[in-house]
This record gives structure tokens, sequence and C-alpha cells, in this order.
């Protein structure tokens, strides 16, 4: 693989496993030092310990947070201002669900999603923009789900946390798009992950973690000519019903 993020600090929120791991091992593996973030410390060592196997010369650390907290956020970038020096490119893919009728979903379940899914974006995006200033050239990327434009039964706490992502999301890219920032949101349907309490390796058929995060790196390669503001992507071929 080209090293072309040579020089670039990314920070990925819930990168401990799946869509996010996938994506730290491909922005390293392209040339970026990384700091990772998850709640489980146990999982955070080990993603880290892989990370750093994986890649010797590159930067990588991990940090505990949860993204719905404000004030762990804070301190997660400025772990990663020491750790790093400064940012280029935040993931925000950290994301929580749960898949019940709506009259089902506690209060507690839906503070976690909406404050995980979306205010948690929110918080993380407000300190990079804040770092962003300082760059050339910079870029969020929100790992979003077709759960923002389709709702489904069962999904009231977790498609109103996807659809709001989407509008934030498009809001941050008018925002901001004159300053050298780009913001983008990647929208996958089924991924062979853990999500939702699901095994993950047992589906050949869904779209794997690796996809998503080559997508991340296809939006990072374009040049600075072209913003890539939003990507859909599905399994090719689903069960059919």
């Amino acid at each position: 693989m080209t090293q072309f993020l040579t020089g670039k600090r990314a920070l990925i929120t819930g990168g401990t496993k799946g869509i996010g791991l996938a994506t730290a091992r491909a922005l390293m593996e392209a040339g970026a030092d990384v700091v990772i973030c998850g709640r489980d410390k146990e999982a955070l060592d080990a993603a880290v310990d892989e990370l750093r196997r994986a890649n010797p010369g590159r930067k990588v650390s991990g940090q505990t947070a949860d993204v719905s907290n404000s004030e762990a956020v804070r301190d997660l970038f400025r772990s990663a201002d020491k750790e790093l020096g400064g940012l280029d490119i935040l993931v925000n893919n950290a994301g929580s669900g749960v898949f019940r009728p709506a009259a089902d979903i506690t209060v507690e379940e839906w503070d976690r999603i909406i404050g995980t899914n979306l205010s948690g974006v929110f918080y993380c995006s407000r300190e990079a923009l804040a770092r962003f200033k300082n760059t050339a050239s910079s870029w969020i990327i929100n790992i979003s789900s077709l759960a923002g434009k389709n709702p489904m039964a069962g999904g009231a706490a977790y498609n109103a946390s996807k659809f709001g992502l989407n509008g934030m999301t498009e809001a941050m890219m008018l925002d901001h798009r004159q300053e050298n920032v780009k913001v983008s949101y990647v929208m996958p349907g089924s991924v062979d992950t853990e999500f939702g309490g699901h095994p993950s390796g047992k589906s050949n058929w869904k779209i794997a973690p690796e996809d998503i995060a080559e997508i991340v790196l296809d939006i990072l390669r374009k040049p600075e000519r072209t913003l890539v503001s939003r990507v859909e992507v599905r399994p090719a071929k689903p069960p059919q019903k």
C-alpha cells in the first residue's frame, strides 16, 4: 500500500474492534500515526498492542473514553495532542444501538444511543475543528448507517441518532468547507461485526469491516479539489426474503 498518509495524525473513536479497528489498521498501513479510543480498557490495550506490532515505527496510542461525555472527549483530545502533537483526521465511529419497539426502549437506552451516536460526534467534531484551524488540510469522516435514511421497525432510537447524524454532518460540511476542512459520512448497510449483539465472522454475505476502512481511505485519497460528501454501501448479494 502506498503510504500517502505519512505525516498525518488521526483519531478514531470506537477503535478497539469492527470498523474502527479495521480503519485504524488501514490508516496506519497508509502511513498515519493514530490514537484510538474505546470504553473497555482491556480491549483497548489489546488493539493498541496489535496495531503497534503490525506497524513498527508508527505512533499509536489508546485512551479510554465514553464519547457521550463531553469532559471525557476533552481529555481524549488532550491525550491526542500529547501523543501526536496535533490532528489532521477524525473518524467518528463509536456507536451504540438497541433495537426494540419505541414503547420498550428505556430512557437510559435512548440517552445512551443519542449520546453516543449524535452528541458524541458533535463533541468530538467540535474539539477537532478547533485544532483544524492550524492545518493546511483536514478531514472529519463520520460512520453513519443506511438507517440514517431508511426507518425500520424497532429502530426508533437508532434511526433518530443516524438521521440526526447525517443532517449534522452535511451542515458541518457547509460550515467549514472554505476552511480546508472536508466533512464526509459513510452509510453502510449490514456489516459483519459484533454490533447489536450479533457475532462477527458468521455472515459471508455481509460487508466486511475492512471494506468500510477501504472506503475511508478512498475518501482521504481524493485530490484537494474534490470532496466526497456521502457514500452509501450495501451488501452486494443479501439473502432473499
